[in-house]
């Protein structure tokens, strides 16, 4: 019963959401989005302080404005995400466009895969389903939500151009193999973690304890790793499917160092795009949650 409750007012909303006009649709989801602001302090407690942790140069008025427009940053993915069904690839270069599609190319065609070194930033739902209409398919390593029912449906709609979900717990061997096959993997990378899974790297000057999976799986294959974002361009009106150039794979024997080396890199390339466009990514994520061994926590 109590995930029919939860499924059902969802599945209204983006029922609602999908059949009214765009312009209609992302004023909705905004008001979605602030209502969810102002009902979570929890959440705006969090933001906050990682927005103190990262920027600490800052006002208190300045993190409260790029924090709301999160939320903003929220209601525009959310107006999109029900509306994928109705996408059509003649037209939806209105939504997305490609920025950088020379740098994907040049990796997949080396053959020896493409590692997709992502985070939540923009519209990270739409990118990967935009790139699949154009007939570039991707594994999608995700965590599957507590409800199976929403669960089901977000996983129906991220499918519905060949992308394949796997979830992560299961999915980590499979990563091997995906690339000796030359295919495609999209991981995000900006979520809190735990050793021995997560290693610690910097992340705005703090360690934060990182995924160090995509690393070790590059080191082994020789897999292409690209930063990977979907990023709201204010001025186009639309969002830009960005990949960068591939980043270089350090590996000098010490496979542990590497790692760390190689997680930093990535790392690094994650706060940049953040850094550029602060008001989309995820700051209610408590991202620096896990402390190295004898620190206090941060929250």
């Amino acid at each position: 019963m109590r995930f029919w409750l939860e499924y059902i007012p969802v599945w209204l909303v983006a029922q609602t959401l999908r059949w009214l006009p765009r312009p209609a649709a992302r004023r909705a989801a905004l008001g979605v989005a602030v209502l969810f602001y102002w009902l979570h302090p929890r959440l705006r407690r969090v933001g906050m302080r990682n927005l103190e942790l990262a920027f600490p140069e800052k006002t208190a008025a300045e993190r409260e404005r790029i924090l709301k427009g999160v939320y903003r940053s929220l209601g525009r993915l959310l107006a999109e995400i029900p509306k994928f069904p109705d996408y059509k690839l003649e037209t939806v270069e209105a939504i997305a466009v490609y920025d950088g599609l020379e740098n994907y190319l040049a990796a997949r065609d080396r053959g020896k895969g493409v590692l997709f070194m992502t985070a939540h930033l923009g519209g990270w739902e739409i990118g990967s389903f935009v790139h699949s209409m154009h007939g570039h398919w991707l594994n999608i390593v995700v965590r599957g939500l507590d409800n199976p029912m929403l669960d089901r449906w977000v996983r129906n709609l991220r499918t519905l151009h060949g992308n394949k979900t796997h979830d992560k717990d299961e999915y980590a061997r499979g990563l091997i193999g995906a690339m000796k096959r030359g295919e495609t993997v999209g991981a995000l990378m900006d979520t809190n973690m735990t050793p021995p899974q997560g290693v610690f790297v910097d992340y705005f000057g703090v360690p934060a304890c990182t995924a160090g999976g995509i690393a070790k799986v590059a080191m082994r294959t020789g897999a292409a790793v690209l930063p990977a974002f979907t990023i709201w361009d204010e001025k186009l009106g639309k969002y830009r499917i960005r990949f960068e150039p591939a980043i270089a794979t350090v590996c000098t024997g010490d496979d542990a160092a590497d790692t760390v080396s190689n997680t930093q890199n990535y790392t690094a390339a994650i706060e940049r795009a953040v850094r550029e466009n602060p008001d989309q990514w995820l700051w209610v994520h408590r991202r620096w949650k896990t402390r190295p061994e004898g620190e206090p926590g941060l929250y």
